[in-house]
């Protein structure tokens, strides 16, 4: 459904689904209930100045009935933002695609207490393209390849290159050394490299860490091998087969090789400000992939590195 609130700042409108019956009068009574967290008087405000709108685009007043209508646009009020200070650059830019090399800390798009400061919202400005949106996504700790679609008639074709399986992802992992690890035979958990680690991973509500479950049938699969290591971290190569949530902190944890400076695997730990001398050691080093629309091979690689991966290099084009 269309919004007839155009985007805002690189911010589209939001829409709201009001109940067809209720105990509340009008439609501010039911949102003065639903957001009982914002000030009445403030948001009955917003009604009076014509903020809150109808499919039509025609204002909602604050005595409006409950059934006056099946969905309102609004625009959220946008959070006091601390500044996110590291940028993304652009690698490839056409028609249908836009791919950049994300920074760590920066979150794919808006959530929480960042808005402005997403790689989308930004983008969306720089470009001045309301209809940019990403084909898949990067944790806000993650740096490296994130690829996003630049018009609506060719997403539904990059988007299921990922349903189908049909891209080939590729990222660098930093750990500390695990304590029984033996540089002449190198292994995690008792495999030699390059291992294959599988488990059923799943993101229940409300729950900051995915629920992992050794014995249920594997939903999730990484190939780890073995750029390099020192006296103080190995630095591995995943390549997953399968998209999960946080699959790859997980699969590492699973092994004994928890990533460096990840704060909710193996433990999850109080929540704190951004160190931005503390990034996670996880970066989306490549992409490949067939082009659905012109049958070429695409591929788009990082020119970030990780901070903490050892010094020498056993891999060409690893940095």
């Amino acid at each position: 459904m269309a919004s007839p609130l155009p985007m805002r700042d690189g911010v589209g409108a939001t829409r709201l689904h009001l109940p067809h019956t209720g105990p509340w009068p009008t439609i501010s009574a039911y949102m003065v209930e639903r957001f009982f967290h914002l000030d009445e008087q403030f948001l009955l405000e917003r009604f009076d100045r014509g903020e809150i709108v109808m499919a039509n685009g025609s204002a909602v007043s604050r005595d409006a009935p409950l059934d006056a209508a099946e969905f309102i646009w609004y625009y959220r009020e946008p959070p006091v933002e601390t500044e996110i200070p590291f940028h993304a650059e652009i690698l490839h830019q056409d028609d249908d695609l836009v791919v950049i090399d994300k920074p760590h800390f920066l979150p794919t798009t808006p959530a929480g207490r960042y808005v402005q400061n997403s790689a989308l919202v930004r983008l969306r400005r720089q470009l001045d393209n309301p209809d940019l949106a990403p084909i898949h996504r990067l944790d806000r700790a993650t740096a490296g390849i994130l690829m996003f679609s630049a018009r609506v008639q060719t997403r539904g074709a990059y988007q299921m290159l990922f349903q189908r399986r049909e891209i080939e992802k590729v990222y660098e992992a930093v750990s500390s050394r695990p304590e029984r690890w033996d540089p002449d035979s190198p292994a995690l958990d008792g495999q030699s490299f390059p291992l294959t680690v599988r488990c059923h991973i799943e993101k229940l509500r409300a729950q900051v860490c995915v629920e992992v479950d050794h014995v249920r049938e594997p939903n999730s699969e990484t190939v780890v091998e073995l750029i390099d290591s020192d006296d103080d971290v190995i630095h591995t190569l995943l390549r997953p087969h399968t998209g999960k949530m946080h699959q790859l902190r997980v699969h590492l944890a699973s092994v004994g090789a928890g990533i460096l400076h990840d704060n909710l695997y193996p433990v999850l730990t109080d929540e704190k400000p951004d160190d931005h001398q503390r990034p996670l050691q996880l970066l989306a080093r490549e992409l490949r992939f067939i082009d659905p629309l012109s049958g070429n091979e695409r591929e788009f690689m990082t020119r970030r590195t990780l901070q903490y991966a050892p010094t020498s290099q056993l891999s060409q084009g690893v940095s």
